[in-house]
This record gives structure tokens, sequence and C-alpha cells, in this order.
């Protein structure tokens, strides 16, 4: 498969203090590549310099096989890459449907974007006029997901996209990102709990201490997370 997003040999740094020591991962479209590993390993970095949101100090990220290292993020942003950032990332002040209308800049007519929203997540119909900071976690973890769909991306990166919800909503939502892969679009997810992505990834890679560790089908890396994690079996 030829990878839509790509990053070869990355290097970053924040401020002298390098985080990433030459990271290779790819994407295809209709995968979804998991990114794991235990806090401060570099993930999110990962995710931001893919989104063109971190520099890069040397190496080179590329998109559909052309190099966009250094391209600004809203450029990229129109060239179809959607980053959902850990916590959600939707107007808390404000409605679900007026969350969806601030969408319409991407050229889509507000109607056509509530069906879009609707269709995927009924839930978000019922809770149209409510007040997104007063839905459930996993209500605004759909919304969130809904906004970023209405870019129509080619390339979804989600961050910690299970963080603080109960297992059966993360099962759930991960059925929608299967979905939402299985339409073309090629999904990286950060997670540091792996057991609640696995089972929904093509691909995994586990980063440690700012390199990729190991990388292959996700049954196959299921049974050394702790070792790969905590440098033991333990």
């Amino acid at each position: 498969m030829n990878p839509i997003l790509e990053l070869r040999d990355v290097r970053a740094a924040y401020d002298a203090i390098t985080v990433l020591h030459g990271i290779d991962l790819s994407v295809a479209a209709g995968q979804v590549v998991a990114l794991l590993g235990p806090n401060g390993a570099g993930k999110t970095t990962t995710l931001r310099i893919a989104a063109g949101v971190h520099p890069v100090t040397s190496g080179s990220l590329r998109l559909g096989g052309r190099d966009v290292t250094g391209v600004p993020p809203r450029d990229l942003a129109r060239a179809g890459v959607c980053l959902i950032p850990e916590g959600r990332g939707v107007f808390p002040n404000m409605s679900v449907r007026d969350n969806l209308l601030m969408m319409t800049f991407t050229g889509r007519p507000r109607e056509q974007l509530e069906e879009i929203a609707f269709s995927r997540f009924p839930i978000l119909a019922k809770r149209a006029s409510q007040t997104a900071g007063t839905l459930s976690g996993g209500e605004q973890q759909m919304l969130a997901l809904a906004r970023g769909l209405a870019v129509d991306p080619a390339v979804l990166l989600l961050d910690e996209l299970s963080m603080g919800l109960a297992p059966m909503i993360v099962a759930e939502l991960y059925e929608q990102v299967s979905e939402i892969a299985r339409q073309g679009v090629a999904v990286l997810v950060v997670e540091q709990f792996a057991n609640a992505v696995l089972d929904f990834a093509d691909h995994a890679a586990v980063v440690v201490r700012g390199r990729i560790q190991k990388q292959g089908h996700p049954e196959d890396l299921r049974a050394e997370l702790a070792s790969l994690y905590l440098g033991s079996a333990s």
C-alpha cells in the first residue's frame, strides 16, 4: 500500500532537548495505525509533527508522496490533514448545532454538516440544542469527530481518544474510527492505553524514549507491550 502520510527519520526537540530520535512511520489510505507507548515517550510530539504544529529538526514529513516538511499547519489542514487533540476539541459554551455551524468555513452548508454528523452519531441529533460543555465525555468526543469529518479529511490524527471514557464508549468510538478508515481515510491514533485501540488497529508501533522500539501487527505486539513499556516483563 502506498502511504498517504509518512514520517522519515524524523527528529524533533523542545529547545535544546531532543525528544524524537529518528522516527519512521507511515499510514496508508484505509488503514488505522496505533502509536503506543508510555507517558513522555514522544507520541503526541509525533502527532503534532504530522499536523505541522511542531517543527522537524531533521528528517521529512510527506503527504501523498510529496515533501511537506515545514508547511504551515493551516495549509496541511487544507490539504486534508485533520488533528483532533487530547481533550476533545469542541467549543464548550456553544451548542452542538453551533459547533457544527463553525465548520461551514470548509465550504459545506450547515444542512450537509448536520446530516453527516447526525447520521453517524444519532445521539448528537438529540443533543443539537444542548451546550457542548454539558455533554458527556463520550458525546463531546463524538462531536469532535463529527467536526473533524466536516473537512472531509484524507488523514485523521487522534490524540488519546479514550481519555477518561468508559470502555464501552471507547469501543463505540473506535468502531466509528474503523468505519471512517474503511471510507479511505488514513488514521493515526495515539494511545497510552493500548488495549483501547489494539482490537481496531491494522498496524501498531511502540515508541519509547523518542524511538520506535517495535512495530507490526497489533496481535504480535500485544504480548510484548509490558516489556516494551517498562523494559521488563513485570
